[in-house]
């Protein structure tokens, strides 16, 4: 006996598809309109198009799914009924019907899984996860019959793990990643591929435990947020449930650990990264644990602007992404890392590769995920809804319920002092601090502004120069900021012009930068 006549038949393989699909891709309209047919509403389908400032405000459960959870269950009682007559029902069929069983399992449950990250961000004690026995409950009516128990029910603790990771996931992207244009729409969907890859049924089945091994290398133009693009990945691991305990492995809020490697010296980024032994270099006065041994296997370790790192650190770093191994500063004690390693940079790699600035070897180990993140006014392009979508969003953040009204502010100020076409070379670093100085000066005018359009900065200097206008001091923060606009390293630039790096970091002029285009 059958247990799908071929019209459930194919909404069963919707449904299959529609819980292992990329919820931010366009494919999950279309597996929601396979399995509604004329029932299928593409008003609000599409939750891409809205930004949520609140978490009450976050995307909650559209009349679509609702529709689809309604025939899901009927459809599963139907079945659950054939398949506890007919034990020797086909795998293909019963596998099939496990999927409508973990689509069922997520749609009810999945305020369960909303509430965990709330607790886990709000800082509440771990202890024995009490909510998910109700799913356990569920899982239990479909899983079990009299005779025997379906696979999936033996691997149910792994289930758990993977609907709170994809709920997590969920939550995580839509919090940190902002905008509803079609570049931050498809940025949402590259960041869900970076956490399950392209195909979540081969995730659930044996890569959950092994993208630790994926180095994810994020790229992009200074000020998009590339960090943010890291903490929805790092916050996103999965994350073991562990049944004679009722508990999950791991908290996620004490998993995530940034390092800016242009911040610091040499010395101090190994530290940092590495850990040390009391008395290797001088102010070392005890022990230090560093990052990598600190980082819990489910955690992550963020390096921003990798391409800053000393060559020395370089090699140090490519020997803890080939073997997992590495030593503190000062001994030799072999120690492992567990966790996952991402690394961001605005600098364009291939051509430090070239200058010999950044080895290739440790490169190729990066390059096995790479997400671009967009520039603002790329978005903006696109869609032009999209800078007082990100302004309101900021507002909100900073003064809640005056948010619409100091909104409403900085739109006119951009309107009236920068012009519909300003270019946003800082980006959303930009854009937040041009609300803030419109909350506290009722204006924000950039740096760069100040000289004429189509001006030449270089000649503006040379003027200057030639005019004995300028300090030695500004002599030399223009010509480190020159030099570095070419390079693009503080380390080449330092090199060059025979300088301390501290030093030519330092001196680096960032709004004469922005007007050489750098």
């Amino acid at each position: 006996m059958a247990l799908f006549s071929s019209t459930e038949r194919r909404f069963a393989q919707a449904i299959s598809d529609l819980a292992h699909c990329n919820p931010f891709a366009p494919e999950r309209m279309a597996f929601e309109r396979a399995a509604l047919g004329d029932e299928f509403d593409p008003h609000q389908a599409d939750w891409n198009v809205r930004i949520w400032n609140r978490p009450e405000d976050w995307p909650t459960i559209s009349p679509n799914v609702r529709r689809l959870i309604e025939r899901n269950d009927a459809l599963l009682d139907r079945v659950q009924s054939k398949l506890a007559r007919d034990p020797a029902a086909s795998g293909a069929e019963v596998r099939l019907y496990q999927d409508l069983v973990l689509f069922a399992l997520y749609y009810h449950h999945y305020v369960l899984f909303e509430r965990k990250i709330q607790d886990d961000q709000a800082g509440k004690p771990t202890g024995k996860v009490k909510l998910v026995d109700p799913l356990i409950q569920h899982a239990s009516r479909y899983l079990r019959f009299a005779d025997r128990d379906l696979a999936m029910w033996d691997e149910l603790p792994h289930l758990i793990a993977c609907l709170y990771q994809v709920r997590r996931a969920f939550h995580n992207i839509y919090h940190y990643i902002l905008g509803k244009s079609e570049p931050a729409v498809r940025l949402r969907a590259v960041v869900w591929e970076s956490i399950f890859t392209h195909d979540l049924r081969r995730y659930r089945r044996v890569l959950y435990d092994q993208m630790a091994n994926f180095t994810t290398l994020i790229t992009g133009p200074s000020g998009t947020g590339k960090e943010l693009v890291a903490r929805a990945i790092g916050l996103s691991r999965y994350i073991p449930f562990e049944a004679s305990t009722g508990r999950f492995a791991d908290k996620r809020a004490d998993s995530f650990f940034a390092l800016n490697l242009s911040a610091l010296s040499p010395t101090l980024i190994e530290s940092e990264l590495f850990g040390h032994k009391r008395g290797s270099f001088t102010g070392a006065i005890e022990d230090r644990v560093g990052w990598l041994e600190v980082c819990p296997a489910y955690g992550t370790v963020f390096l921003d602007e990798i391409g800053e790192l000393d060559p020395a650190i370089q090699v140090k770093l490519l020997r803890v992404l080939q073997d997992r191994s590495f030593s503190r500063l000062g001994e030799t004690q072999v120690r492992r890392f567990q966790g996952k390693l991402i690394a961001a940079t605005n600098r364009d790699l291939a051509s430090q590769m070239r200058q010999g600035e950044f080895r290739e070897d440790l490169y190729y180990r990066l390059c096995s995920d790479v997400v671009v993140v967009p520039g603002l006014r790329e978005r903006m392009l696109d869609d032009p809804t999209e800078l007082p979508d990100l302004v309101n969003h900021i507002a909100q953040r900073l003064v809640g319920d005056e948010a619409p009204a100091v909104a409403e502010e900085v739109m006119v100020s951009i309107a009236t002092h920068l012009g519909v076409n300003y270019a946003w070379p800082g980006n959303i670093r930009e854009l937040e601090q041009c609300v803030r100085n419109v909350l506290v000066r009722k204006e924000y005018r950039p740096a760069a502004q100040a000289r004429p359009e189509g001006s030449d900065p270089m000649k503006a200097l040379w003027a200057a120069f030639t005019a004995g206008e300028l300090t030695a001091d500004a002599v030399l923060r223009a010509y480190c900021t020159i030099v570095y606009a070419r390079t693009g390293s503080y380390d080449a630039t330092a090199r060059q012009i025979a300088l301390d790096r501290r030093t030519v970091k330092a001196k680096v002029d960032e709004a004469f930068l922005a007007e050489l285009g750098g």
